[in-house]
């Protein structure tokens, strides 16, 4: 349930934009404010049913999209190769303040630290 939850926010981050305004409105409200069907329905006056059929359109497409370009798996990927490569510049200086002390290894990974940080701004 939490994976669908992440899975299904990731998908309104990426693609939330090309849903209607109404789509958008309650998927937020259902999916991020954690409103009921019942409680969306009463504040715009229509249906549980019609407020289900909107969610699920909305979500429909928002998997249609990330089935056919991938872009959210592949920013999980990449995020996911940039922690690695984050942990292995660690263990770089680590190992490298233990034997070696070379500041040229000292300089280099500071640069990789840098510009790691640089992408999560």
């Amino acid at each position: 349930m939490k994976n669908q939850a992440f899975h299904m926010t990731m998908l309104y981050d990426f693609y939330g934009d090309l849903l209607t305004e109404r789509q958008r409105e309650f998927y937020d409200l259902y999916h991020n404010e954690d409103l009921s069907l019942a409680e969306i329905a009463e504040n715009y006056d229509i249906t549980r049913q019609g407020v289900r059929d909107v969610i699920v359109r909305a979500e429909a497409i928002l998997n249609d999209f990330e089935e056919k370009t991938g872009i959210v798996a592949r920013f999980l990927k990449v995020r996911s190769t940039l922690d690695e490569i984050a942990q292995l510049n660690e263990q770089i200086a680590q190992q490298n303040q233990s034997r070696y002390r070379d500041g040229k290894v000292d300089q280099l990974t500071k640069e990789i630290r840098q510009k790691l940080a640089s992408l999560e701004e």
